[in-house]
Parts: C-alpha cells; sequence; structure tokens
C-alpha cells in the first residue's frame, strides 16, 4: 500500500471508536440478562480485541451513584431507593470483562452523553463513528445512541453485543433508531472489520 493509502486507511480507522456501557453486575441481576451474561462477555471482549489491536479507541462507560441522593434519577426518588452505589459490588464490571486500562466515561443517567465529557473526548480523538456495545438495548444502549446522533456522531450497534431486560422494547428501539436515525445493526464479525 503506498503511504498516502496507508495514512488515509489509518485516519479513517481512527474515526470509529469502541463504547461499551454499563457491563457491570447490577444490571445483570436481572434474570433474562443474566441468561444471557457470558455470551455477551465474549462478544464484547471480542470487540475489545479488535480494537485495541487496531489501536481504535475503547471507552467503557459506566453508571454509578452516590448514597446522599445528589445523583439520583426522579424514579429512584419516587422510590425512595437508589442502586449502582459508587465502590459498591454493583457498580463493578461483569467477571471476565476485559476493561482494565481502558478509558473511562462515568454517569448518573442513562445516556453517557448526558452530564459527562464523552463528547468533548470523542471529538478530541478525531472519532466521528461509534460502535456501541453493552446493556440495555432499550435503555442506556439506545439513549446513548439517540444523543451520539444528536451530536452528529454516525452509530453502529452490534446486536450479538447488546442485550436488554425486554427484547420486545428492545426491538421496537432497534426498528426507530435504525430507520429514524439511520443507524445500523451489524453482526460481530462486520463490527469488528469496522474496528481493525
Amino acid at each position: 500500500m503506498p503511504p498516502s493509502d496507508a495514512s488515509s486507511a489509518a485516519t479513517t480507522r481512527n474515526r470509529t471508536a469502541l463504547l461499551v456501557i454499563d457491563m457491570q453486575n447490577a444490571f445483570f441481576e436481572d434474570e433474562l440478562l443474566a441468561r444471557s451474561r457470558s455470551a455477551l462477555v465474549t462478544a464484547c471482549n471480542s470487540l475489545i480485541d479488535a480494537a485495541v489491536r487496531s489501536g481504535a479507541p475503547v471507552l467503557v462507560a459506566r453508571t454509578e451513584h452516590l448514597r446522599n441522593r445528589s445523583s439520583w434519577t426522579l424514579s429512584m426518588l419516587d422510590d425512595d431507593q437508589g442502586f449502582i452505589f459508587r465502590g459498591s459490588q454493583q457498580a463493578d464490571p461483569v467477571p471476565g470483562l476485559r476493561v482494565d486500562g481502558l478509558e473511562t466515561v462515568t454517569k448518573t443517567r442513562d445516556s453517557a452523553f448526558f452530564g459527562t465529557d464523552l463528547a468533548e473526548r470523542l471529538r478530541s480523538l478525531g472519532v466521528e463513528h461509534l460502535v456501541l456495545a453493552g446493556v440495555s438495548t432499550h435503555n442506556c444502549v439506545a439513549h446513548t445512541g439517540a444523543d451520539a446522533f444528536a451530536g452528529n456522531f454516525r452509530v453502529t450497534y452490534v446486536r450479538d453485543a447488546i442485550g436488554s431486560t425486554n427484547e420486545q422494547y428492545a426491538e421496537a428501539m432497534l426498528e426507530i433508531l435504525s430507520v429514524e436515525y439511520r443507524q445500523a445493526i451489524v453482526g460481530l464479525a462486520e463490527a469488528g472489520a469496522m474496528l481493525s
């Protein structure tokens, strides 16, 4: 490959980043997600490996709340019940997920963009396209994807690497996002190729 082509390929590759969302113990307390945990961890690790090998940025979005209620959502306040507190076992990554040393975005709402510096970090890395993996499809993954669209980032969802507590909601949300926002839904192999 001529140098100019190599440089162009490297630039294009660096414009795609992987964002792994909420692969934390608390979310896998749900029975449906618990059954798919092993497969999701394997799929996310495969994407992380592909991105790391090629030098594509990898970020890990994780939810954490404070016990003093200052970070709680309206529903948590209404129910007078918080969860996934900072420093708790619930907040830890699920066993087997290879995220040590990866850049982290800590959030308190569904979207990884809300109240964080994620957009600025992505722009500083030259990222224009996000590959999304993690949980839960119809909540945190979808809200992050919608906010990415609002920030003019292109988005791809990896069907094999996202999971939900409600499959009906997940399918409906993915249909809306793919049609209305033109966000692609691909398999693991295609996503791996995008990152590598």
